[in-house]
């Protein structure tokens, strides 16, 4: 190369934010046009690197790369299968130690932890990297399914709400690094798909996890689950972490349109603190979706511990458990289909999420108001000197079942539209994957804020129609705040420019940078701009 070409070749390199003093400029300073370079896959698969090769499928032309965004995608999606999915498993058949009071303030342990280390998530995952994040996130689950087993034979409450907050530190740093993943991995063009089979794996999870207790409750008509079933849950926890292990770190991996997935090497966590606090600073549309945020889990202790624990046997909750998650898998192909409709621009297919989640939510929960009318918390409680509640628990071979049944199937569809359209709202608004990673922190922080609050007023007894009214009027006033930016904030595409990806990206994966303004680049003209 020439020593011209090399000048040039190192005044790219400065523009796009190679140096740090490129990093230290405003966006007031100057505007870049970048451009990502797109690698063919016989590129990839020249490397040498293992992880690049295509795996062929039982010999036939089909198959994958390791490094491939979406193969990470489907490892990320395995991971949560055995961690949180068994956990939604073990949660959603409510109070399976049969202390209603202490699963409470175990839950309000892990979503206070949570909420409060949840903000900080995205600043420790882009420290530490997303495997080891996945890793450390997953140690919590077996821990305190663990607590439960010890629980059952000791009653030992301390253990189980220490375990509680343990995971709630646990889990905060591995939904980062989930919502890193899952937004800054696929093409704008496919993260619909992405959330889609994301939720459809992680929620397949929940539902073999149901199977457990169901199967090992079959025959049991009392309130408490058996050793078997927390068993179980430890051992498949456990293996959540093993497989976050085989995981890649982000820079070898590749979208499906050929570029890498960048991010910050050996970031500085002071300049990662005030990073959050810059994000807000710049783009407080954000803000509108934190109410959306909140009300995303507020809603699963009504539908766990009132409705399910409230008026069902162990094992007919078993059976629900397992029908709420497999409807979730219904409910993510569903509006992850409709999110990646090719037919549709991007805006639009927001503003179509978000009026079918509007429209069958005022269906669903009108629905559920009808059945919770008909029981209160003193209905389904022992009280003294009564030794039987007033109504017995509904098992699965009554002739009422069908309709609650249904019900909470529909409560599951729900759940897996509104939470993935988050998602996919929060990939629409960025692909960088250090700015992905302080919205996935922000989501799960205060979405964790909301659930210890509802755990806390479950374990007061606030009346259930109280818990039902607050499920549905924080999910409706928080889709007509969040109206706003869905409406009218979503573009058709996110200019890397914009995005900050000149913060991220190395100087040999542009393609191109082209500048505007007082630090303009003027190369020669028989200089090629392409780096």
């Amino acid at each position: 190369m020439s020593d011209e070409k090399t000048q040039a070749q190192l005044e790219i390199n400065s523009t796009a934010g190679d140096s740090s003093d490129a990093v230290n400029k405003t966006s007031d300073d100057f505007h870049d046009h970048i451009e990502l370079k797109r690698h063919t896959s016989a590129e990839i698969e020249s490397s040498g690197n293992w992880y690049d090769k295509k795996v062929s499928i039982f010999g036939t032309k089909y198959g994958f790369r390791f490094s491939n965004a979406m193969t990470q995608v489907v490892m990320l999606s395995f991971v949560v299968f055995m961690t949180p999915g068994m956990f939604n498993a073990l949660s959603g058949i409510g109070a399976a130690i049969n202390d209603v009071k202490t699963s409470d303030n175990a839950n309000v342990a892990l979503y206070s932890t949570f909420a409060s280390v949840g903000f900080f998530g995205g600043t420790i995952c882009n420290t530490i990297g997303v495997r080891a994040s996945l890793m450390f996130g997953g140690m919590g689950y077996a821990l305190y399914a663990a607590s439960l087993l010890c629980f059952y034979h000791t009653e030992n409450k301390g253990f189980v709400i220490f375990a509680g907050a343990f995971l709630g530190v646990c889990a905060s740093v591995l939904w980062s690094a989930q919502g890193t993943i899952i937004m800054s991995y696929p093409t704008e063009g496919t993260k619909g798909r992405a959330i889609m089979v994301f939720w459809f794996i992680f929620n397949f999870g929940a539902v073999i996890g149901a199977i457990i207790p169901l199967a090992d409750n079959l025959e049991n008509k009392s309130s408490a689950v058996n050793d078997g079933t927390f068993i179980a849950f430890i051992i498949l926890m456990s293996l959540g972490s093993i497989i976050a292990y085989f995981m890649l770190p982000m820079s070898k991996v590749y979208k499906s349109d050929g570029t890498r997935v960048m991010t910050q090497k050996h970031p500085y966590w002071k300049d990662e603190l005030f990073g959050l606090g810059k994000l807000l600073w710049r783009e407080p549309k954000i803000l509108l979706m934190f109410p959306m945020f909140f009300a995303s889990n507020w809603f699963y202790t009504y539908q766990f511990n009132d409705f399910n624990a409230g008026r069902f046997n162990v094992r007919t909750r078993s059976l629900n458990s397992l029908l709420y998650w497999f409807s979730q898998m219904i409910g993510a192909l569903f509006i992850g289909s409709i999110l990646d409709l090719k037919y549709f621009t991007r805006a639009n297919r927001a503003r179509i999420g978000w009026f079918i989640i509007f429209v069958l939510g005022m269906g669903i929960w009108g629905g559920g108001l009808k059945f919770q009318q008909q029981f209160t918390r003193k209905d389904v409680t022992i009280q003294a000197p009564a030794t039987e509640p007033r109504l017995a628990p509904i098992d699965f071979k009554d002739g009422g079942y069908i309709g609650p049944m249904f019900l909470y199937i529909f409560y599951g569809v729900y759940d897996a539209i509104f939470q993935s359209f988050i998602l996919w709202t929060l990939g629409a608004l960025s692909n960088n994957p250090k700015k992905t990673a302080l919205y996935a922190g922000f989501y799960k922080g205060i979405q964790s804020a909301g659930a210890a609050i509802a755990w806390r007023l479950d374990a007061l007894e606030t009346p259930y129609m109280d818990m039902f009214a607050s499920s549905w009027g924080l999910v409706h006033g928080s889709l007509v705040i969040a109206a706003p930016l869905v409406l009218f904030k979503i573009t058709n595409h996110t200019e890397a420019e914009e995005d900050g990806m000149d913060k991220v990206v190395d100087a040999d994966e542009l393609t191109s940078v082209k500048s505007t303004g007082p630090h303009s680049i003027a190369l020669p003209e028989n200089i090629d701009s392409k780096v």
